[in-house]
Order: structure tokens, then C-alpha cells, then sequence
């Protein structure tokens, strides 16, 4: 009967409307939840009416479906910690319930809620009490990346940061040389590989002499003295290196007194370095303190004493045509300067997370060291993804597999850090469909009333 089917058609009215009531509540009350994406509900009609019409129509009512309105973003808005993160962009963070369970049988959930602060073991939750998980960087400053396999990702962990030191790699020397430096009557005499009559040992007055500060394995300060005298032969210099106090090294045959390296330095007729003639050598290397082999002919070890590790150092006298470097002017012989890396010994003062996602420990001698790289999950429908609570998802079959890349690359979105995604709920919008839903409740339950009165009608005619 077709007042029966208005009865039914009235109830799903109010059903509906009751779920969209839900969906608007969660809405509002969640306006200020990081990351949260607002439910959307849409209804759809139940009637079958064929093309030639129906010549007694019954009412099937209305359904109504809720759906997450993921491929939203939130306004990214300031954040009070350097890992309050955000996603600028497509994706989400990886994150588990648990730090231990990396490859186990733990939930893996995507979420763009990236209040992380770190806990008591030093990992990093969000508000929801989920781990954030990324790729370890390698000793040598790779990252093993994977788009499909989670076994590659781990939990990022910040209570295994010690204190640091930095060995010095490189050193870029910016000086020049008098051009018209008088000759020393000692370098009829001299000779690098004898004691007595090089600069290394004193026995030889340098026409120009500096010492650099560099830093070993162990963030120890080292002192390297170069030493410099005029040669009879025009636009060139004896030089040498050598380690301050000589007992720091020990060498091999044809160097002594703390020598590292000795040679010439030379200049072409413009007083720029002449690289084809100078043979300083310039890319040394320090065997480590506890190198046991016999050492060959210019090798140089760290003294047992030292108990330090091996290390590469070069030395940059710059090149022809470029700025800087060491030249051969009429001016005045002087040390612009030394551009040292490396770094004494320091503490961990805290992390910063760049828009490549790199987490990176900050030490409060100036050194910042990537180790882990958060990657960004996306899927080809985020709107198929399943709400499982704490404003988290997980795969299905509408959404689509996963793929995990670096931030930026491909669909994937950047990294803000000290930022935070916000809803992307609009109250004024909400507060609408508030009233609309309040509204078409309301006529609903007019419908079961004037059906009723009109059954009431029918009894009647009866009696």
C-alpha cells in the first residue's frame, strides 16, 4: 500500500538525516583536531521507476552514505616544535602502534596528523600514540629506499644520539706570497729530508710560516704548520708540512721532524698557481694510531700515543683563474685565511627535519648529521582509505596499494617542519548543514504523521 511505503520513506528520512546528523556532529567537534579530515554524507534515493512511468507509485525512501573527504588539505598552520610536521602536499606519514613490531603483524596506518613529541624512550609519537617510521641513513650517508617494503623503515628513535666530533677532511688556504721576496742565503743549503737544514726542524729560517688547527678522529685539536722559503728558481717556493709537536706522527723514509709533506709551490708569470710545476703534495692521508704495518717511504701515522683513527686530508691552494687560493704578488706575504671542516667534540643539542624529509641531529659544536629520512605514502584514491581512529587509515581495496617515495618526489608532497596541518573542516559550511539536516529531519517526521492521520482516515471509512 502506497501510505505504507510513505511510512517507510518517512523513516528513512529520519535515519538518514540522523546519520548526516552524525557525521556534521563529529564534524564540529573535531574543527580543531590536527589532521583530521571531515565525513561527508550524501544520499541517495531508492526508487525504481521504469520509463513508461508507474501507475501506482510506492515510496522506497533514501539512503544516506558517509564518506571521508581525504583529498582535502587542511591550512598549514605554525607549530610550536621543529617536529611538529606537516605534509605540503599528496601523501601521509607511515606510522605503527607499536616501535617494535617493524615487520611483524602491528597495523601499518598512514595518517597527515604530525604532532610528533618525543617520549620517554625517545622515539617519535604523535597525539594519537603512534610511532612515525622512516628510513635509517646509512654510515656513509645513503638512505635504502623501497616503495613497496616496510622492512626497510624503522621507528625514528632519538634517545641513541650521543655527542659527536667531526675529523677534518679538508683545509682551503687563502695567502700570498711576496713576489719580491729576497732569497735566504740558507736556501743555497737547504734540503727537506735532512734535519739539519730544513724548516721543519728550525734549522732553517721559513720566509713565511703559518700554523692551522685541525681536528682528528676523536674531535682532539692537531696543529699543522706550513713553512714557506724563496726559491733561487724564479716563481717558486720550498714548502713543507708539518705536525706540531713533531711526536704526534710518526713517517716513513724522507720525511722527519713532524713532516707530513714537502715540496714546491709554484707560480706561472701572472702569479697564479702553476699546478703542472708545484709538488706539494696536496691529498694526504694519516694511517691510525694503531696501524701495526712497517710504514713505507712518505707514509705518515698517527703516534700510537695519540690513539687516534686514520684519516684523508686535502689541502686547497686553488687554482689558476679562480678566487682565493695561494698566488705570488708584490704585496706583502700574508694568510687571508684557512677554511677548516671539522669539529671538536660536541654535545646533542636537538633535531631539525628539512623539506626532503632528512631528520638531521643538531650538536652544539656546530655539526648537523642526517639519520633517518621520512618518507610520504601515497595511494591512488585516499578517499577509499579506512578511518581506523586517532585521525589514522588503512589500505583497501578502493584506495589502492601504497607506494613510498622521498618528499617531492613524484605525486609526493614536502615536508614544513614546526608546522601543523589542521582540519579541513569549514564550521560556517558545517554550521549549514546543521541546520538543513535539522530542517529535513523535521519534514520526515511530518511525513509519518500525515501518513498515520490518512491510515486513520482509511480505518474510519470502514467503520
Amino acid at each position: 500500500m502506497s501510505i505504507n511505503s510513505a511510512l517507510a520513506a518517512g523513516a528513512s528520512g529520519l535515519l538518514a538525516n540522523s546519520s548526516a546528523l552524525a557525521a556534521i556532529s563529529d564534524n564540529i567537534a573535531n574543527v580543531n583536531t590536527i589532521g583530521y579530515k571531515r565525513v561527508d554524507t550524501t544520499f541517495t534515493p531508492n526508487y525504481k521507476i521504469g520509463g513508461g512511468g508507474e501507475a501506482r507509485y510506492a515510496a522506497s525512501g533514501v539512503t544516506a552514505n558517509s564518506r571521508l573527504d581525504v583529498n582535502s588539505a587542511g591550512l598549514l598552520n605554525p607549530g610550536s616544535s621543529p617536529t611538529d610536521l606537516a605534509i605540503d602536499g599528496n601523501g601521509f606519514f607511515v606510522v605503527r602502534p607499536s616501535p617494535d613490531n617493524a615487520s611483524g603483524t602491528d597495523a601499518v596506518l598512514f595518517t597527515r596528523s604530525g604532532g610528533f613529541q618525543t617520549d620517554d624512550q625517545g622515539y617519535m609519537r604523535n597525539d594519537a600514540g603512534q610511532y612515525l617510521f622512516a628510513w635509517p641513513v646509512q654510515p656513509d650517508g645513503t638512505v635504502v629506499q623501497n616503495p613497496s617494503n616496510l622492512n626497510e623503515l624503522e621507528a625514528v628513535n632519538l634517545s641513541n644520539i650521543g655527542g659527536t666530533a667531526d675529523a677534518t677532511g679538508s683545509v682551503r688556504i687563502n695567502a700570498n706570497l711576496q713576489a719580491s721576496q729576497a732569497v735566504s742565503p740558507a736556501e743555497a743549503t737547504y734540503d727537506s729530508t735532512a734535519a739539519a737544514s730544513n724548516m721543519a726542524s728550525g734549522a732553517v729560517t721559513p720566509d713565511f710560516q703559518r700554523t692551522i688547527q685541525i681536528y682528528d678522529t676523536q674531535g682532539g685539536v692537531r696543529s699543522v704548520t706550513l713553512s714557506l722559503l724563496k726559491s733561487s728558481t724564479a716563481n717558486q717556493w720550498h714548502a713543507e708540512l708539518h705536525v706540531e709537536p713533531a711526536s704526534d706522527v710518526t713517517t716513513g723514509a724522507g720525511l722527519n721532524n713532524g713532516q707530513i709533506a714537502t715540496g714546491i709551490i709554484a707560480f706561472d708569470t701572472n702569479g697564479e698557481l702553476d699546478p703542472g710545476n708545484t709538488t706539494l703534495p696536496t691529498n694526504l692521508s694519516f694511517l691510525g694510531s694503531d696501524n701495526a704495518a712497517a710504514l713505507g717511504a712518505t707514509d705518515v701515522q698517527w703516534a700510537a700515543s695519540t690513539g687516534v683513527g686514520s684519516q684523508d686530508l686535502s689541502f686547497d691552494l686553488g687554482a689558476a683563474g679562480s678566487p682565493g687560493g695561494v698566488t705570488q704578488f708584490d704585496s706583502p706575504s700574508v694568510l687571508n685565511s684557512t677554511v677548516v671542516d671539522g669539529a671538536i667534540f660536541g654535545d646533542f643539542a636537538g633535531v631539525e627535519v628539512d623539506a626532503e624529509g632528512f631528520v638531521s641531529a643538531r650538536f652544539t659544536n656546530g655539526v648537523v648529521r642526517q639519520i633517518y629520512q621520512i618518507p610520504v605514502a601515497t595511494v591512488f584514491n585516499p578517499n577509499g582509505l579506512a578511518v581506523v581512529g586517532g585521525a589514522s587509515f588503512q589500505i583497501t581495496d578502493d584506495s589502492g596499494a601504497f607506494t613510498l617515495n622521498a618528499p617531492g618526489v613524484g605525486s609526493s608532497g614536502t615536508i614544513s617542519a614546526s608546522t601543523l596541518e589542521n582540519s579541513n573542516v569549514d564550521i560556517a559550511t558545517e554550521f549549514s548543514n546543521l541546520i538543513i539536516t535539522q530542517r529535513a529531519y523535521s519534514a520526515s517526521s511530518r511525513i509519518i504523521t500525515t501518513a498515520d492521520e490518512m491510515l486513520n482516515e482509511a480505518i474510519q471509512m470502514k467503520r
